[in-house]
């Protein structure tokens, strides 16, 4: 049997990044060496206390935690309490107090290194799930973890033009889009579009990236059924008393699906778009590429970016995702068209119920 494949996840905990957590701390074909916080989400400070406290809920505790950047390369921060709320994770009365603290023994940067650098070579991966400030600063800093690492894995960015026939959502009175920030934009890549664009021109990393976009995690939908599989199981008893972890977890969906319909008219079920770019690490295969599909991915720097309606709602097209087809053989970056949604949420669930497993003893 092969041994656990090392990870290193790079977050800004909300919702999503929840489950990303629980796939990457519980499956137990993982080995998560450490975890680097980023604002996202919400604030820095935030984010870095909703992953000690998801950690706690999910009884893994002893995961290092490690504070990263506070703010992009040279654009202003944001937040998205429209989708998250203030705290990042809103929605649950069940998140419990960390006992854990954040360690500030090294900088994030120096820790991810530290970690990934002493696993085997073409064994590591990173998964980065929110912008990609920490991450481009960990490549610039220490190129040689390029040739060292098995795998970098993204979730971000946003393809349309009919990529995949994924709902991407509307906006009450402007129609369809494809970002989910501006209409063109992605809102990890569109925080910090010079980080993205430092990894994205990277031939040798890009040629170990995998891509999750929007295109393919909006296929990805927690509905009502998914929602009630994370709450009772997969075989529920009757009458049986439900652990507070799969509470957590519910309400962390049932918030996560209003804010989705209520933004962006996705009524079905919130795009669960984090743990996507965890899985691949383990499971490639279920993960439809087309035969091997590759893509030069290019980010838009110019144009207007902040917070004013102009910039989110103009014809602004600062951090777009442009992707090309790269031809048969060439070396790119891997995006997905689709996946095997039902088997991905049989993994989460089972990674919950060892955490309730574990959760309980």
């Amino acid at each position: 049997m092969a041994p656990p494949t090392p990870i290193w996840l790079d977050c800004d905990t909300g919702h999503d990044d929840a489950f990303a957590l629980l796939l990457a701390a519980q499956h137990p074909n993982f080995n998560l060496l450490g975890v680097s916080t980023i604002y996202g989400n919400a604030p820095l400070t935030r984010t870095t206390h909703n992953t000690l406290a998801i950690l706690k809920a999910i009884a893994r505790e002893d995961i290092p935690v490690y504070p990263g950047a506070t703010r992009p390369f040279c654009r202003p921060v944001a937040s998205a309490p429209d989708i998250h709320g203030e705290s990042g994770l809103d929605g649950t009365t069940c998140l419990p107090t960390p006992t854990a603290t954040p360690n500030t023994d090294l900088p994030a940067i120096e820790a991810a290194y530290k970690a990934l650098i002493a696993q085997p070579p073409g064994t590591a991966w990173l998964v980065a799930t929110g912008c990609l400030t920490n991450t481009a600063l960990l490549f610039a800093i220490h190129p040689d973890l390029t040739s060292h690492l098995a795998g970098l894995s993204i979730m971000g960015g946003a393809i349309g033009g009919g990529f995949s026939s994924a709902p991407m959502g509307v906006v009450e009175g402007k129609g369809e889009r494809f970002g989910n920030w501006t209409p063109w934009a992605e809102f990890n890549i569109w925080l910090d579009p010079e980080s993205a664009s430092a990894i994205f021109s990277n031939e040798t990393l890009a040629a170990k990236t995998t891509l999750m976009p929007l295109d393919l995690t909006h296929q990805f939908l927690a509905t009502e059924a998914v929602q009630k599989m994370m709450l009772h199981g997969l075989n529920p008893d009757a009458g049986k008393e439900v652990p507070t972890v799969r509470k957590l977890f519910h309400e962390i969906l049932t918030f996560f699906a209003k804010t989705y319909a209520d933004v962006f008219g996705l009524t079905e079920g919130p795009p669960t778009h984090d743990p996507l770019a965890v899985a691949t690490a383990i499971v490639p295969e279920l993960f439809d590429d087309r035969g091997g599909e590759r893509y030069e991915v290019k980010i838009v720097t110019e144009g207007d970016h902040g917070a004013t309606d102009s910039a989110r709602n103009g014809s602004s097209q600062c951090g777009k995702t442009v992707a090309t087809l790269l031809p048969k053989g060439k070396a790119g970056v891997r995006i997905p068209r689709s996946l095997e949604k039902d088997k991905l949420w049989r993994l989460l669930e089972e990674c919950l119920g060892r955490a309730e497993q574990t959760a309980s003893t």
